[in-house]
């Protein structure tokens, strides 16, 4: 009776057992599938969001798209544009440009990077290399930069624009759009560089205090050469995060500008390329529209090649310890 009752038992043990084992399996499938389904399904809406803003965009595909100014109207072409039945109207609209916003954006960049780099590197070798890790200090900061990366950046904006009032600076020059987009990378600029700093081993700082060499030194010429590849590619992530933003700007006072920026650039009222699109995006005229079809093409092709810059410069320069 026993030896039957233990038999019993231990199938009904192993009915259950694989009873369950199939139900894991079961709901691992149903969230694998669900996983898959939710990738398919971004991936899907991204491409058909692209593929219809570049069909929209294909007809401004052209030098003009570069070379001309938003709406300005050119004569050489009014004849050549007339001749194809188009309204006289909508002879500065066909030729529509952003060349103000691609200036504009790439003295932004430049500004930006000579604001946000230097204090952002320095920042990171201070709380990484000097400062106490166990302070309170330190522990605050740390809790504050993550929560800052976070935060949206039109918040920047306002605190630029707060800080361009208090020190009397005109609104809708560069200096100000610069200062907005510094402090809306800085975080991320301050993360990466203490995060490459910390993938150098601790063996090379040792080995340079072992020879007699100060913190400071072994920092400036053992740390930091080796953590440039991860600064460089935290920075450039940073500016491209930067180079498509338009909230800071317009609380800073950006507006539609028709003319190239004047020498000195950063005291110069200047354009952005995304706001420029958002303009152009606004008009009721179809040309219009499709001109900033082309330009968001245009943006997402130079924040990708950004973004595959820093890919390659990680790749090229990263070392394996």
């Amino acid at each position: 009776m026993s030896s039957a009752a233990t038999t019993a038992a231990a199938v009904t043990t192993s009915t259950l057992a694989s009873g369950r084992s199939q139900d894991r399996d079961l709901r691992s499938l149903a969230f694998l599938g669900a996983l898959w389904f939710s990738l398919f399904f971004g991936v899907a809406v991204l491409f058909a969001l692209i593929v219809d803003t570049a069909i929209s965009g294909a007809p401004r595909f052209d030098s003009a798209l570069f070379t001309q100014y938003t709406q300005t109207f050119d004569p050489e072409r009014a004849e050549a544009l007339a001749a194809t039945g188009r309204d006289p109207k909508d002879l500065s609209a066909a030729y529509t440009g952003f060349r103000s916003g691609i200036v504009g954006s790439i003295i932004l960049m430049i500004t930006t990077a000579l604001l946000a780099i230097p204090l952002g590197v320095s920042a990171a070798v201070y709380l990484e290399e000097f400062a106490s890790k166990t302070s309170r200090f330190s522990k605050v900061v740390e809790v504050n930069l993550q929560n800052l990366a976070a935060v949206p950046a039109v918040i920047y904006g306002m605190l630029a624009a707060t800080l361009m009032a208090v020190v009397g600076v005109q609104r809708g020059i560069a200096i100000g759009g610069a200062v907005a987009l510094a402090l809306l990378i800085l975080p991320v600029v301050i993360i990466t560089t203490r995060e490459a700093l910390r993938s150098v081993p601790d063996e090379i700082r040792q080995g340079s205090l072992a020879l007699g060499a100060t913190v400071w030194q072994t920092t400036w010429r053992q740390t930091l050469p080796s953590a440039v590849p991860g600064i460089s590619t935290g920075t450039i992530l940073g500016l491209s995060r930067a180079i498509g933003e338009a909230a800071p700007l317009v609380m800073i006072g950006f507006g539609a500008i028709n003319f190239a920026p004047e020498f000195p650039f950063v005291t110069s009222k200047i354009e952005a390329f995304p706001l420029e699109i958002f303009n152009a995006a606004s008009d009721s005229k179809e040309v219009v529209q499709q001109a900033a079809s082309a330009g968001i093409i245009v943006l997402l092709a130079m924040i990708l090649g950004m973004n595959a810059v820093a890919i390659i410069i990680r790749n090229k320069f990263q070392r394996s310890w």
